[in-house]
């Protein structure tokens, strides 16, 4: 068998990902907490309830596991809803619990990276239109003043929003996140407001610290044409422009070209200091006349693709390499801020991450500027619609009773982050099927 290892650059950043609405629990006042209530909403009707307890304080025993097996960052959001329940109320009991959570990572010299915006809101905001109603822009800016003066200290990675791109066609294309519009125009407004309070944000947050590094988390899926037909081709490129290119494309000329409309935003020219990439796989794109609900288009993995348990993500470590490459085109360092697999038997995960880390040291080796890699999630947690149905945590979690369940792939990852790069011996033991690809025969 080759030997070898694939180390990382040095001062790399490895840790995991969460967010706030599906790790805190008991946030009465979010507006996927009353989604959550709706009848239909979610699968089998499930609920996030207590999620992982962060709110009750199990943080503190999480980030001991993320201590404990070598990670040295962390990616965490903070909910809006806590910190300004009413529009003319601030809650400084919540600013100072986060505080206490930035301070519980520095002490465990963990690095955090907190994202301001991901998928919720205060209920009020919704009851005023939400990202529909441009007040929203001045709205968040507000809250990123209130939140970063009070966290700076303890913060200076700082991701604005999380997956516009997916909280857009989601929650007013699909209709599966809350308001559960079906309605291009409005996603339109929603991704122009986005871009707009972003900017603002920006903006605010290095008026209050100018060392500070803010950037977004986009979602990048790899289109490729399903079959050699020019639709086929002309749809990949189409959903590529408005899935993948929209948003960032804004930021480095203003130009907010949403194919069948346009508009000029130089305000948000320049205001991202690093790009966060959010990936996990790959789709063949075929048009299909009769899909009109879908934008024409027939999505479908590859006939070989190893699926995971809920046929939700196909391991295409191709596609991370694709990721960065078009990220490298907006001239940032780059962090990938999600990556990861859903699987409670833990039996495609280690594979899912080898793979994925060997294509992302290949795109490093080609001079990617990359700095950091955060695995979804440390922890099983609330999958939005799909509720309990998906387990993405290194660490399963035992709903009933809160316990924390140890999966190969905590020492797998622990291994990792140790030895900062991927090794043959690691292959060998939780992946063997990968060896033939990671490590080939002379």
């Amino acid at each position: 068998m080759p030997e070898g290892t694939y180390y990382f650059p040095e001062g790399f950043l490895w840790g995991t990902a969460t967010a706030a609405h599906q790790v805190e629990g008991r946030n009465p006042n979010n507006t996927w907490t009353a989604w959550e209530q709706e009848e239909g909403r979610i699968i089998n009707g499930q609920t996030s309830g207590l999620a992982c307890d962060w709110w009750g304080g199990r943080w503190r025993e999480d980030f001991d596991r993320a201590q404990a097996t070598f990670q040295n960052a962390h990616r965490l959001s903070i909910a809006w809803s806590r910190i300004q329940p009413t529009p003319d109320r601030w809650e400084e009991t919540a600013l100072d619990y986060y505080r206490e959570m930035l301070i519980g990572l520095h002490s465990r010299n963990i690095v955090p990276m907190v994202t301001l915006h991901h998928f919720s809101e205060p209920l009020w905001v919704a009851e005023l239109g939400g990202w529909e109603n441009p007040d929203i822009i001045d709205l968040f800016a507000a809250f990123v003043e209130k939140a970063v003066e009070a966290l700076s200290p303890y913060c200076k990675l700082w991701v604005t929003i999380n997956e516009p791109d997916v909280f857009a066609l989601s929650a007013y294309v699909e209709g599966l996140f809350p308001p559960g519009k079906k309605d291009l125009k409005a996603a339109y407004q929603v991704m122009n407001h986005m871009v707009r309070a972003h900017a603002k944000a920006y903006a605010v947050i290095h008026e209050i610290q100018p060392e500070a590094q803010v950037g977004l988390a986009y979602h990048y899926r790899h289109f490729r044409p399903a079959g050699w037909l020019p639709m086929d081709r002309w749809m990949a490129g189409l959903f590529h422009t408005i899935f993948n290119n929209l948003f960032p494309r804004t930021l480095k000329d203003g130009v907010f070209n949403a194919v069948v409309k346009k508009d000029r935003i130089p305000e948000a020219i320049g205001t991202q200091d690093f790009i966060g990439l959010n990936y996990y796989s790959s789709d063949l794109i075929r048009f299909n006349l009769l899909a009109k609900s879908r934008m024409f288009t027939t999505m479908s993995f590859p006939k070989d693709a190893l699926l995971s348990e809920n046929g939700f993500i196909a391991s295409q470590p191709a596609g991370m390499e694709a990721c960065v490459r078009w990220g490298r085109q907006f001239g940032k360092p780059i962090y990938i801020t999600e990556n990861g697999v859903e699987d409670s038997t833990d039996e495609m995960r280690p594979r899912y991450i080898l793979e994925h880390l060997q294509a992302l040291w290949r795109a490093i080796n080609d001079n990617a500027p990359v700095l950091g890699y955060f695995h979804w999630s440390l922890v099983d947690n609330f999958e939005w619609e799909r509720g309990w149905t998906q387990r993405f945590g290194l660490w399963g979690l035992d709903l009933e009773t809160q316990k924390r369940i140890r999966r190969p792939s905590v020492d797998l990852y622990a291994e990792i982050c140790r030895l900062n790069g991927i090794s043959s011996e690691m292959v060998e033991r939780y992946a063997p099927a990968a060896l033939p690809e990671l490590f080939p025969p002379a």
